[in-house]
């Protein structure tokens, strides 16, 4: 870190001018840009700063107990990194980088379909688990095909995002008119399924015009159980956002759901994630894990999406900030600065376990909703919950 006295960022969002500095303007822009006006891109970050947490005192802490199970598989922490297209255009060495950084934490990657290094590669380079993210294309033939690859790397579970039927109007991205720059490619993908994205149109995404033509807007319910059939690995759901989809993907029985809204990235407007949470877990009831991204930036954010009923939350942008800083260093020093402030935060809390994390640690000021099932200043719940 140039121009101060600091050897490194000591917070997540001061790697943030630093990538910067370092992307074409073009890149920046499809990192950071959500969809439309990018409310929801806001309303992540603002629900955390809502709610407020109520720590206990006279504990023991002198240890804080991090580690957990995450589908089955243990993890130093319960914080990963979230799927994303491309870490080639951050860092030279891409995917491989990044699952070097959250392999140091034991920590879980969701490797998205579009990566930039080949799902064996990055299998090779990983030290944490590690899940695969799918779109629904139309081509059954490769969605089999990059499963079966995946699950022969050793991948532990598929994500199947379900929010995304089309691309969100992102108006960064065709202001810059964004594309893949020559040398970067979906290497899991063969050139038939990666049209348009290397072409350049003023005013227009490649991004946008490839989903157009390679994603099925047809996904429904029962497509899920075409793709059951066609692996072994745990089936997680990336999208959901209310009670009532929660309720009835835990009735088809999936094994885990991600609270997610994309990171503002598609529905402009959409709840945020922070607010979307405890609905979907009541929804749930048990029945499998639910997960959370978007907006995450502090420790503290980890905490709260825990103490509402997260089993694991995942990390986005920040990650991708991290590896054009400073390549695998950077991501690593990302997720252990959450880890670091997770840390503190429970010791702070008064909580030396995960399991000490409960919607009692937290509240919300008078002027939210009367019944969004945080326990008032005081410690009462809700009558209703």
């Amino acid at each position: 870190m140039t121009g101060g006295t600091l050897d490194r960022p000591l917070t997540v969002d001061e790697y943030a001018p630093l990538a910067q500095a370092q992307l074409p303007a073009a890149t920046w822009h499809y990192v950071e840009g959500g969809a439309g006006t990018e409310s929801t891109v806001a309303a992540n970050r603002a629900a955390f700063g809502r709610v407020r947490i109520r720590p206990r005192v006279l504990v023991d802490v002198a240890r804080c107990e991090l580690s957990a199970t995450v589908l089955g598989d243990p993890v130093g922490v319960p914080l990963g990194v979230a799927p994303m297209a491309y870490h080639e255009l951050a860092c030279e060495e891409g995917e491989l980088a990044t699952v070097r950084a959250a392999g140091s934490l034991s920590a879980p990657t969701v490797v998205s379909i579009f990566a930039s290094r080949t799902f064996e590669d990055i299998a090779a380079a990983a030290a944490g688990p590690l899940w695969l993210q799918l779109y629904w294309l139309h081509r059954r033939d490769v969605l089999q095909k990059v499963v079966r690859r995946a699950e022969a790397a050793g991948f532990r579970a598929l994500v199947l995002t379900v929010d995304t039927p089309r691309l969100g109007r992102r108006l960064r991205e065709a202001r810059h008119g964004f594309h893949l720059p020559p040398h970067i490619a979906a290497r899991n993908l063969d050139g038939e399924v990666t049209g348009f994205l290397h072409d350049r149109r003023d005013g227009s995404s490649a991004l946008s015009r490839h989903a157009d033509a390679f994603i099925d807007p047809s996904l429904n319910w029962s497509d899920l159980d075409w793709l059951r059939s066609q692996t072994r690995l745990p089936l997680v759901l990336k999208g959901v956002l209310t009670a009532e989809d929660a309720a009835h993907a835990a009735e088809l029985g999936v094994d885990g759901l991600v609270v997610s809204n994309h990171g503002g990235r598609q529905l402009d407007g959409a709840t945020a994630t922070l607010d979307a949470l405890p609905e979907v877990v009541r929804a749930v009831g048990g029945r499998c894990p639910v997960f959370l991204d978007g907006g995450v930036r502090h420790g503290t954010d980890v905490l709260k999406a825990l103490a509402l009923g997260a089993q694991a939350v995942f990390v986005g942008r920040p990650v991708l900030w991290g590896l054009a800083a400073d390549g695998e260093a950077g991501a690593r020093q990302v997720l252990s600065t959450l880890r670091d402030e997770l840390e503190d935060a429970m010791a702070l809390s008064g909580c030396p376990s995960l399991k000490d994390l409960d919607p009692t640690l937290l509240a919300r000021g008078p002027a939210t909703a009367a019944h969004d099932g945080f326990p008032r200043p005081g410690g009462r719940m809700n009558d209703d919950h």
